[in-house]
């Protein structure tokens, strides 16, 4: 017994419809967003006439010309910078450390303190500068 075969059309998915559906939604998504050009929080800071900082002063580390640091008012060696700085670990943890470092002071010397403050899990770093003064050598005329 023969059967007939239905012939079959080929099964084919229009993605017409569901463009123009997620372009639509698209297009709703963008008119309906405001945009907020503000990007921080409105806040009105106490002000301060003294200009004075916290009562706890930041650890100073002074790097000198010679390639010795102070800490404090003990100076010691390069090979006793990981010791001195591992006393006074917590409270540069807590407040800071600053790095005071000489013009003629070697970058090797200036990065050894760094990486020592990093081992010992300081992370509030900053290095000192002083603010140049601007010479006005100008000829005034007569």
């Amino acid at each position: 017994m023969r059967f007939v075969r239905r012939r079959r059309d080929p099964v084919e998915v229009n993605l017409t419809p569901l463009i123009d559906v997620v372009f639509l939604l698209l297009i709703f998504f963008m008119v309906s967003t405001t945009f907020e050009t503000r990007q921080a929080l409105e806040l009105t800071l106490p002000e301060s006439v003294s200009g004075v900082g916290l009562d706890a002063s930041p650890v100073t580390l002074v790097v000198t010309a010679q390639g010795h640091y102070r800490l404090g008012e003990r100076e010691f060696a390069a090979a006793e910078l990981g010791q001195a700085l591992s006393a006074e670990a917590d409270q540069a943890r807590l407040h800071g450390l600053v790095v005071e470092a000489d013009a003629r002071a070697m970058h090797a010397d200036v990065v050894r303190a760094l990486d020592q403050a990093g081992m010992h899990g300081i992370r509030q770093v900053r290095i000192a500068t002083s603010e140049t003064q601007a010479t006005s050598t100008q000829a005034e005329t007569p």
